[in-house]
């Protein structure tokens, strides 16, 4: 995978409290385990008009023409609530979503994201706010991630976002889970060739 450092992008704003799981893509969407082909049924049941998707919703913020090709997704408190299920970042991933920006998100989800060079962006409320009030004033704001700085700078201003060493370092270097174990793959190869041959 390809790391992150700078992102510059068109965001899209989904001004909604507890987007569960189930609301970033419906159970019946989840019938296979490669992270392809899920986009098309990203917010399937707000997205569209009828269950075989072919009717967009002209309310639905990404079915607006000034919202296309955005890369960033802006949205409120406890984002992706609700099961665990991992199709949930591989649907943002594959829509093409880089980014999410949110003043909480679910724990599991949270790090889902990172396992799938997604970056939750965490901010306080009243930071999300302005950044809403920021896009309904100029749909084509951009928003400017410095991942290495941990900077989200709109119209100017800098905000700060947390993130913990391992997960950056991860997410800079384009590495899940198993990329980062796969590291230390001559030290493990070494470690297991010390062990007694009943324990191997």
């Amino acid at each position: 995978m390809s790391g992150i450092t700078q992102i510059k992008g068109k965001v899209a704003p989904l001004d909604k409290s507890n987007v569960d799981t189930d609301q970033i893509i419906p159970k019946q969407f989840l019938q296979k385990v490669d992270r392809t082909g899920f986009g098309v049924h990203l917010f399937h049941d707000w997205r569209y008009l009828d269950e075989a998707g072919t009717q967009d919703n002209p309310d639905f913020a990404l079915n607006k023409a000034e919202y296309q090709g955005a890369n960033v997704l802006l949205s409120r408190d406890n984002f992706g609530c609700g099961s665990s299920r991992e199709h949930a970042p591989w649907a943002i991933k594959d829509y093409g979503f880089d980014v999410v920006v949110a003043s909480s998100f679910a724990d599991i989800f949270y790090g889902n994201c990172m396992n799938n060079q997604i970056l939750p962006i965490k901010l306080t409320e009243g930071e999300v706010e302005e950044l809403f009030q920021a896009v309904a004033a100029d749909d084509n704001v951009a928003f400017e991630v410095d991942l290495p700085a941990q900077t989200l700078t709109v119209n100017g201003k800098a905000y700060s976002f947390p993130i913990n060493d391992f997960h950056k370092h991860c997410l800079i270097n384009g590495l899940d889970s198993i990329g980062w174990t796969l590291q230390f793959a001559d030290d493990i190869t070494a470690y297991e060739n010390k062990l007694p041959s009943w324990l191997s």
